[in-house]
């Protein structure tokens, strides 16, 4: 049997949802290795819950949000972007490879962007292979 990539991706209501939907009534080729996670804005997502996503066995995590200048909250997309920089930072101090977290901004009139982006993202991530922490996960289950 194939390895199929768990990845979450973490959309924003107004833009980056929208731009799912879009792709989806479109009918866009997707694979179907990832689940959203439908937030009010792309600043909601604490960075707490991308590393509780990986801690859970996610091979990927993506957070998508409005293109700044056009968030529904204002700036909420400036702070989201400050964030998740140093979001990626910690990664790395985890021992996590940055390339398996990514931040999008996508508008609702871009489903064919959201199909691109995902495609690319569980491409990536199958190059990557499983995330380290879900092998951890599986032989703290196997012993104890």
């Amino acid at each position: 049997m194939e390895w199929r990539p768990k990845i979450i991706v973490f959309t924003c209501n107004w833009c980056s949802y929208a731009g799912a939907d879009l792709a989806g009534v479109s009918r866009l080729q997707m694979p179907p290795d990832f689940r959203i996670i439908r937030v009010m804005c792309s600043a909601r997502v604490d960075p707490e819950f991308v590393l509780r996503a990986f801690q859970r066995g996610a091979d990927g995590v993506m957070v998508a949000g409005c293109h700044p200048g056009d968030c529904h909250y204002i700036g909420g997309n400036y702070r989201t972007r400050r964030r998740m920089a140093l979001l990626k930072l910690l990664l790395q101090q985890f021992g996590l490879n940055p390339k398996r977290f990514r931040l999008e901004w996508i508008s609702a009139g871009e489903g064919q962007k959201f199909a691109e982006v995902i495609r690319e993202f569980v491409d990536e991530i199958k190059k990557l292979g499983p995330s380290p922490y879900r092998q951890i996960k599986k032989e703290v289950r196997k012993h104890g």
